[in-house]
């Protein structure tokens, strides 16, 4: 993918430990339709407009807070309900996982196998958002102690997720920053 004309935000995200719902996480629950509306809006913003880069930011930050408290409706408030999860290849080519999950149910599947494989509750921490205006990719530090034998910890960890109409649509894990950066298109 050429470079010389696309817009690339990168930024440091503070994943809270501890937290909760927050009202504008409920607000938007209980308003699906305002919700469309709003991340539509956000999705036709530039990378560079900082009102996108604050929506997104704080959309990403609280939607990993959910996700570390397993708050899965909240975690994928504007994701397409229809969206693919691929997980991580190794997890796949050893067997842990399934290759595709959809919607937040088939999600919700991933995540007890990914906790089990993890040996407790995986949770995502010291996460940088980089956002090329159509893809963002998440990378962050997912501590791990695997129960199975075959199963690689994976510290580091990555989440490719491709846009449309601003909602996330497929998303693509990764357990190696490099490697997630390369299929973003970019180098360290």
């Amino acid at each position: 993918m050429s470079q010389e004309n696309l817009e690339i935000i990168r930024r440091p995200l503070r994943v809270r430990e501890v937290s909760t719902r927050t009202l504008d996480q409920r607000f938007l629950l209980r308003f699906p339709r305002l919700t469309a509306a709003y991340v539509r809006l956000v999705g036709r913003l530039s990378a560079s407009s900082r009102l996108r880069q604050a929506a997104i930011g704080r959309g990403v930050r609280v939607g990993l807070e959910a996700y570390n408290r397993r708050d899965l409706e909240a975690a994928f408030i504007g994701w397409d309900p229809g969206f693919e999860l691929h997980p991580g290849r190794r997890w796949v080519e050893d067997g842990l996982v399934e290759p595709c999950y959809r919607g937040v149910e088939g999600f919700r599947r991933y995540a007890e196998a990914a906790d089990t494989i993890a040996g407790g509750k995986l949770y995502l921490r010291q996460v940088e958002l980089i956002d090329f205006g159509g893809r963002l990719l998440i990378l962050a530090d997912a501590p791990t102690h695997p129960q199975a034998s075959d199963a690689p910890p994976s510290d580091p960890f990555a989440i490719h997720a491709e846009l449309e109409g601003g909602r996330v649509i497929r998303a693509q894990e990764y357990f190696d920053h490099p490697e997630a950066l390369e299929a973003a298109g970019l180098r360290e």
